[in-house]
């Protein structure tokens, strides 16, 4: 088979969820569906805590960049999928996938990282209620995001001058329904020794720390629970985390499940914890937080109720409707 260098092949062929044509339209709808629902969903949350004074904390401000990161990472997988479902081909050209595989580490990278951040958060909200103000300052909370923005950007962008070495073959297929990392590695012709190992060390930033700092945080929340006497505090306490161990417990326990699940097939697995991560988790994460957490349901109210009594906006849906 004849191999070129990567910069000149034209494009992959992404194999997708199904080849079935009759699943396609079915396809279509249901993920158009999902992806108007996560980008409404989230784009809500955000405009809820940036509309609310009293939501003008460091936990809600990881949460509205939680969901900002969320719409992102649906954006930069199923809008092409969308495309090449609707117009029958299956089409990625070398620099979409390369962009793809990007901009994927990046937002992943960072939905680790805060998903830490806000486990942090409540580890000094619960443990150094005292010195809480002063430890997640505003610019505080300002400067490490923007530190991890920066260390997932160079990360990740080493990893794509390192994919872009590589060769592939004409009309290489990836077996998935994005270019995902893992994927495009293995379909290359060159050698991927240094790639490969690159790909741990990222893994292990990027998943493997987050983790550690997540249930670090956890171990000490729960521990200064213990030392409580009250049930009230306990249970007043603990309630402030209830939303963000349902996020972290579908992000990591969902994946987590579906690849030690012996049920299906390494391939199946791989396809079905990237839609958790891609797809289902930005999709839910609005709901948790808004049934959850009584302050985020408020502040949606009145937001509705704030765009509901606004003369330009009632004028606007007359006209639309």
């Amino acid at each position: 088979m004849e191999t070129e260098n990567d910069t000149l092949i034209p494009e992959f062929l992404i194999v997708g969820l199904s080849d079935n044509p009759e699943l396609q339209p079915i396809l279509f709808g249901l993920f158009l569906s999902m992806y108007l629902v996560t980008v409404l969903g989230n784009l809500l949350i955000i405009l809820a805590v940036s509309s609310s004074s009293h939501l003008h904390t460091p936990m809600y401000f990881f949460l509205s960049n939680l969901s900002f990161i969320d719409i992102c990472v649906i954006s930069t997988t199923i809008p092409k999928m969308l495309a090449n479902v609707y117009s029958q081909r299956k089409g990625i050209s070398y620099r979409e996938c390369l962009t793809q595989v990007f901009f994927l580490a990046t937002l992943v990278g960072m939905d680790n990282f805060l998903l830490t951040l806000m486990a942090y958060d409540r580890f000094v909200a619960i443990c150094h209620p005292l010195h809480y103000t002063v430890i997640m300052s505003p610019w505080v909370c300002t400067l490490l995001v923007l530190i991890f923005w920066i260390i997932i950007f160079w990360v990740s962008l080493i990893l794509i001058l390192l994919l872009n070495e590589l060769k592939f073959s004409r009309g290489t297929e990836i077996p998935h329904f994005f270019c995902e990392l893992a994927q495009v590695i293995k379909v290359a012709n060159s050698d991927t020794h240094v790639i490969n190992v690159f790909m741990y060390v990222l893994i292990s930033i990027l998943t493997v720390i987050p983790m550690i700092g997540i249930f670090l945080s956890y171990s000490q929340i729960i521990s200064s629970l213990l030392r409580m006497s009250s049930t009230v505090s306990k249970y007043k306490a603990f309630s402030t985390c209830g939303s963000h161990l349902c996020v972290v417990s579908l992000f990591y326990g969902s994946g987590l499940a579906v690849y030690f699940s012996s049920s299906v097939s390494h391939s199946q697995r791989r396809m079905i914890a990237s839609l958790m991560y891609t797809v289902i988790s930005p999709m839910l994460n609005p709901f948790i937080y808004c049934l959850r957490n009584k302050d985020v349901k408020d502040a949606l109210g009145e937001l509705v109720n704030r765009v509901a009594s606004c003369p330009s906006v009632l004028r606007t849906l007359r006209q639309i409707l």
